[in-house]
């Protein structure tokens, strides 16, 4: 099992990587391998819609983003980590996603997927659910915990005092862990799931 973590966060020793410092620990425990990519502090442009992508299964703007494609489509779960920033993402997080996601043109389908999110106090609960939607359109399953995925702390260092919270992320560790193991176990005896055509329609009929 391989898990590929995604570090929104422009502060590399912040409380967003302390927090995925508790995850890994628990992932090393189970024997699953781990790989942290900063993210938040590169330098990353948002999707121009060019298209590039349809035609050759990678971004046309040739940085981490496609580094981090290859990577992802031999991981087996997939954790994005930010602090909040105006009830929201860090916007370089976002612009990463939005290209990683289009572009890469593999099979996702029961990949797991993990949101993790920091802030001082609010906007914890909106910056889940954006992530979450990443994997939502994906075919990839979600790991819950026993509580949202979100972990209180401004100052560095501040999230160490969150109890609450980090139980809440190493829990989710677990959680992912026996997700993937399980789905492993399911693709081997049933094979994935029976694919549809894609059916694509627009709201406005003429």
């Amino acid at each position: 099992m391989k898990v590929l973590i995604i570090n929104g966060s422009p502060r590399v020793n912040g409380n967003t990587s302390y927090v995925l410092s508790e995850m890994e620990k628990v992932f090393n425990e189970n024997d699953v391998e781990t790989e942290i990519i900063q993210v938040g502090n590169k330098d990353i442009r948002g999707c121009i819609a060019c298209g590039y992508c349809s035609k050759h299964g990678e971004c046309t703007f040739d940085d981490l983003v496609n580094e981090v494609n290859q990577k992802f489509e031999k991981a087996d779960g997939l954790v994005v980590a930010s602090p909040v920033y105006y009830a929201s993402a860090n916007g370089t997080l976002i612009s990463f996603l939005d290209r990683l996601f289009y572009s890469s043109h593999f099979d996702k389908t029961m990949k797991v997927g993990a949101s993790v999110v920091v802030a001082r106090r609010g906007g914890l609960s909106s910056t889940f659910d954006e992530l979450n939607k990443y994997f939502t359109i994906s075919n990839m399953p979600i790991a819950s915990s026993m509580y949202w995925n979100s972990v209180h702390g401004r100052a560095p260092g501040e999230a160490k005092g969150d109890e609450e919270g980090l139980q809440t992320i190493r829990v989710l560790a677990k959680n992912m862990t026996f997700l993937m193991r399980s789905i492993e176990l399911g693709k081997e005896k049933y094979g994935l799931p029976e694919k549809e055509g894609k059916i694509i329609t627009n709201f406005i009929r003429g």
